[in-house]
């Protein structure tokens, strides 16, 4: 699955490649990628080891990759894979990056710098954070997560619906309680410890693949590490390309990825925005029958009837016109909207008319 990229031509796609993020994303094609998911260096600037009360030693973040000279070369660093990854989306791309307080806020001002369009700013807040051990600051219990479009008219993917549904029913909010990485979900190495200090759960990557992408879209991550990004994705059937210098990393993530399974076409299905779905003039329920001209239609609240004419317009009492107009006016309402509001019977049975647009869209994705 690893691959050593130089001038690829082709997407190399739901494969890793071996190298530095910046050289690989130049040597990609200008607009190719859907979206990115980064998990770029925190630059922790650690002094010293960390220890708990008992004197044991913490496993903090202290590899040479987050490890900078100063905040000018973190900076410049974070220009450099911006503007490469910027490149790669497509037009109406979009990116996320994760941080914590030690460089979102550097990363925030780089990506406005760089022309991107920042929709959200999204806080995980962790539901079994590790406490703080010194006791002199706050349990940092959250990261930041930083949405943007490539440009401000970037008509970017939000499946909104299908994060309501995520969600019980209720708008998603921009804080979002999921529990770090724990348990059976922690990879470990051949020795036995943690195979990445920063292992992001399954569930984060899921919500932010599920409500910003669709399935067949490409998702770069220029921070593989151990491959979150690359399992979810192949598990929503998006395809992913994965960046990552660490052999050890690329290790751990190809063996993930190898035991991970697509879920079937049906199951990938999400709710659709209302507006998504494709249009169908009610005249169609009468061109193909599915409604007679002269047929009588019965509002909800059952103190209406209109007749359906050849045209696909009603015509009630005193009034004529489209099936919101007629409704609109029968209940003296400034709108209608007539799917909802009218119904037809059959085998004496009363059936919503959207019964039938419903049956018409469904031919339509078959």
């Amino acid at each position: 699955m690893t691959k050593h990229v130089k001038g690829a031509e082709a997407l190399p796609l739901n494969q890793i490649i071996a190298g530095d993020c910046i050289d690989v994303m130049n040597s990609l094609p200008a607009g190719s990628v859907d979206l990115i998911f980064a998990d770029p260096p925190y630059n922790l600037q650690l002094k010293g080891d960390l220890h708990r009360p008992d004197n044991s030693k913490v496993d903090a973040v202290d590899d040479h990759w987050d490890q900078f000279n100063s905040f000018r070369a973190y900076d410049e660093f974070t220009t450099a894979w911006l503007k490469a990854a910027r490149r790669l989306l497509k037009p109406n791309g979009a990116i996320w990056v994760i941080g914590s307080y030690h460089n979102i806020f550097r990363v925030g001002s780089s990506l406005q710098n760089e022309g991107f369009w920042i929709l959200n700013d999204v806080v995980w807040r962790k539901s079994n954070p590790m406490p703080n051990f010194r006791g002199k600051r706050f349990t940092n219990a959250h990261e930041t997560m930083i949405w943007a479009g490539k440009s401000e008219a970037s008509k970017y993917t939000f499946n909104y619906e299908a994060l309501k549904a995520l969600n019980e029913g209720i708008q998603m909010r921009s804080d979002w309680v999921l529990p770090i990485c724990t348990g059976h979900e922690r990879l470990k190495d051949d020795q036995g410890d943690k195979a990445h200090p920063t292992q992001k759960p399954e569930s984060l990557l899921h919500r932010v693949l599920v409500g910003s992408t669709n399935p067949g879209d490409v998702v770069l991550d220029p921070f593989f590490g151990t491959g979150t990004t690359g399992a979810v994705a192949k598990m929503l059937g998006r395809e992913f390309i994965g960046i990552e210098r660490e052999a050890a990393y690329r290790k751990v993530a190809e063996a993930r990825i190898a035991n991970v399974r697509k879920f079937d076409r049906e199951a990938l299905t999400v709710s659709a925005s209302k507006r998504a779905e494709p249009r169908v003039p009610f005249g169609q329920l009468v061109e193909r029958g599915m409604l007679r001209p002269g047929e009588e239609l019965y509002s909800m609240n059952k103190r209406h009837k209109a007749k359906v004419r050849a045209d696909g317009t009603l015509i009630g009492d005193d009034i004529k016109g489209s099936i919101h107009q007629v409704g609109a006016h029968l209940e003296g309402a400034p709108s209608c909207n007539g799917w909802t509001y009218w119904c037809f019977k059959r085998e004496g049975k009363v059936v919503p008319i959207d019964v039938l647009r419903q049956q018409i869209r469904a031919e339509m994705h078959s």
